[in-house]
Order: C-alpha cells, then sequence, then structure tokens
C-alpha cells in the first residue's frame, strides 16, 4: 500500500534537510589566527589597557577570585548550574595570560 502523497511529500524534506545540514557541518572553513596588534598603533593601545593591564592585571584576578567565592556561595545554596558558569568564567579570568597566549590558535 503506498503512502498518501503528501506524506512521501514530507519524508522527502525530511531527508532534503538532513542532507544539506550534513553537507553544512563536512564543509571546511577557512582558518584565521589573531595577533597583537604592532607597537606604537592606536590598536596596540587598545590592546595594551584591555588585555594587558585589565584582564591579565590586578582587576582580572579580582575578579577571577570573586567568581570563584561566588560559585563556592552557589554551590551550597544547590544552585549547580550557576556555580558552574560561575567557575568557568573565574577560571577564565585567573588564567587569562594562558588564554591570550593560546587565542592565536584557530579560531572559525
Amino acid at each position: 500500500m503506498k503512502p498518501p502523497r503528501t506524506e512521501r511529500y514530507r519524508q522527502t524534506k525530511i531527508i532534503t534537510a538532513l542532507a544539506v545540514l550534513t553537507a553544512a557541518c563536512l564543509l571546511a572553513g577557512n582558518a584565521m589566527a589573531v595577533t597583537a596588534p604592532g607597537t606604537g598603533t592606536f590598536a596596540y593601545d587598545l590592546f595594551d589597557i584591555g588585555v594587558n593591564q585589565i584582564l591579565k592585571g590586578p582587576i582580572g584576578f579580582v575578579g577571577g577570585v570573586a567568581c570563584m567565592v561566588l560559585a563556592a556561595v552557589l554551590a551550597v545554596r544547590q544552585m549547580l548550574l550557576p556555580a558552574v558558569c560561575s567557575v568557568l568564567g573565574g577560571a577564565f579570568l585567573l588564567k587569562a595570560d594562558s588564554v591570550v597566549e593560546t587565542i592565536g590558535a584557530i579560531i572559525c
């Protein structure tokens, strides 16, 4: 017994959509690397203030410790998902020097 035309059309649309999604997932993208701007440029001044002095400096360290304390408080209150997010953010701030050095890796 043949399925009705509308059901066959629906199945064809689903199979086509899955094929397009699979092809999109398998496509290779261009790889780009981020490098620090050259010394003396306007972008370097922004990079120096934002990354070197704030993120990797005392402000970033205090922010990371505050995130860890917040995570401990949230874990005691049984709020596990916000606690995990806070731990990840605090770890990012505490290890900002390593993150900034490895950010030149492949970014798609």
